[in-house]
């Protein structure tokens, strides 16, 4: 039976790729890319000679239909974005919604993801979180921002180098700028960096430090009041 495969690919080391994803990449009737040049790269470094389709976030409503009526009828499939797993604000869902309104087979194979080593990497909790991907740009930003004001999970982010100085910025006005925080950059490459501190004081380092890279923040959740004990009766 032909299958949708979402397959994670490096975020930064060539090596972070495991050999099924190898061999799927390998044997797949087409490859859906989100950037074909920047899969080429990857395919090339591993003298992969796959069928390479656009599937990117300007195309996928109007193809994924397409493709998953492709896929029923007898074609395997694998996804995969520039970096990361699929899905993660990549592009990803509406081709499986596609497939499993379908009851076509999908199947994501674990890997790769920017989140988890810098969760993990942070210091804060990791037991419980949330994660927020990219916050809107422009409309609805700060009302995203206030919503998270009482989250007590570990919140995850993810930035760009031209607004990451100002996402700390606003979440410090909202959160407070004690609030503790991780910012990394640039997961599993030469350059990878975490720097720990006060949302004050991050902002401040990448204010002074061009910020140059991917980032993905992560921010303490707000902490538990403690209740006041009553006093005890004689």
């Amino acid at each position: 039976m032909s299958k949708l495969y979402l397959v994670p690919t490096p975020v930064g080391n060539m090596e972070d790729i495991t050999l099924r994803a190898l061999r799927l990449l390998k044997e797949a009737d087409v490859v859906l890319a989100e950037d074909t040049r920047t899969s080429g790269i990857l395919l090339k470094h591993y003298d992969i000679k796959a069928r390479l389709m656009s599937h990117h976030k300007f195309n996928e409503h109007q193809t994924a239909d397409m493709l998953a009526a492709r896929i029923a009828a007898g074609e395997d499939m694998v996804l995969i974005s520039d970096a990361g797993t699929p899905g993660i604000s990549d592009p990803g869902f509406m081709l499986v919604r596609a497939c499993v309104a379908r009851n076509i087979e999908v199947e994501c194979l674990p890997g790769a993801t920017a989140f988890v080593p810098a969760l993990v990497c942070s210091g804060l909790p990791c037991d419980r979180f949330c994660f927020e991907g990219f916050l809107p740009q422009k409309k609805g930003r700060q009302s995203h921002i206030l919503a998270l004001a009482d989250e007590q999970r570990t919140m995850i982010f993810y930035e760009s180098p031209h607004r990451v100085v100002k996402l700390l910025t606003q979440l410090a006005e909202v959160f407070g700028g004690e609030r503790q925080c991780a910012v990394c950059r640039e997961i599993s490459k030469v350059h990878e960096e975490c720097v720990r501190g006060s949302l004050q004081e991050v902002a401040a380092h990448f204010t002074e430090n061009e910020p140059r890279g991917e980032f993905v923040v992560i921010v303490a959740g707000k902490a538990k009041e403690r209740r006041e004990k009553a006093p005890r009766e004689e």
